[in-house]
């Protein structure tokens, strides 16, 4: 069984600058995740082989948009304005979209379900950190509302149209979880905010190194069950 993410009780206010800043980059980041999954599920859309399946990826491409909207209204509740709040992700999440442009139907779908999957792990370990109810508006925008179960059922049925498949997936996966770390460590790399979320400050505990590799170590974990819950070698 993989470890929780590890929990605080920050202060709940929003206002509190021990934890304000990071708090605004983490629903920035989240933001900015939210609209560019907006565009590539809204690209998936136009590549399903079926009108059903058309159908799933819009809704799913429309939920985005309702949790930008959520995420934007909690940024006002900082004083901050999502533009803003956005504006350091930019760069970040444009490369890594960039360097793992999906060729057809279901690298995109593993890119959403192995790409995402992980980045949402991140991000649910930094929520810990967080004030309550920003934390819970995180929880719930990382949650699964059926499309899991979609990607792997896609994709076990085309393995088994096609054995091949498998091989050039499973590469796949490979590359986008090796882009996927580098970008979360980028991120928490460029953004001190973000990173003093999970270490903490002088008047609020945070994770230790030893901590910090035990996050990427489950953040690997989660990916290789995902791999193996469709069938493909991590």
């Amino acid at each position: 069984m993989s470890e929780a993410p590890a929990s605080a009780t920050p202060p709940s206010a929003p206002t509190d600058e021990s934890y304000r800043a990071g708090a605004v980059d983490l629903l920035g980041a989240l933001a900015y995740g939210a609209l560019t999954a907006f565009e590539r599920l809204a690209d998936d859309a136009q590549k399903a082989p079926t009108l059903g399946d058309k159908i799933h990826m819009a809704t799913m491409a429309a939920q985005q948009i309702a949790y930008f909207d959520r995420m934007r209204d909690r940024l006002k509740e900082f004083g901050v304005d999502v533009l803003v709040a956005m504006r350091p992700f930019h760069a970040p999440f444009d490369a890594f979209h960039e360097y793992t442009h999906p060729k057809d139907w279901y690298e995109g779908l593993l890119k959403a379900y192995v790409g995402d999957g992980i980045a949402a792990d991140f991000y649910r370990e930094v929520a810990a950190f967080v004030d309550p109810e920003t934390r819970e508006l995180v929880y719930e925008v990382l949650s699964d509302h059926g499309h899991d179960e979609f990607v792997v059922s896609q994709v076990r049925a085309g393995i088994e149209a096609d054995p091949k498949l498998a091989g050039r997936l499973a590469l796949w996966g490979r590359r986008l979880v090796g882009e996927a770390l580098s970008q979360a460590q980028r991120v928490a790399a460029d953004r001190d905010a973000l990173t003093s979320l999970l270490t903490g400050t002088s008047d609020r505990p945070g994770l230790d190194l030893a901590a910090i590799s035990r996050m990427f170590s489950r953040l690997v974990a989660n990916h290789t069950k995902r791999m193996a819950k469709l069938g493909l070698q991590a």
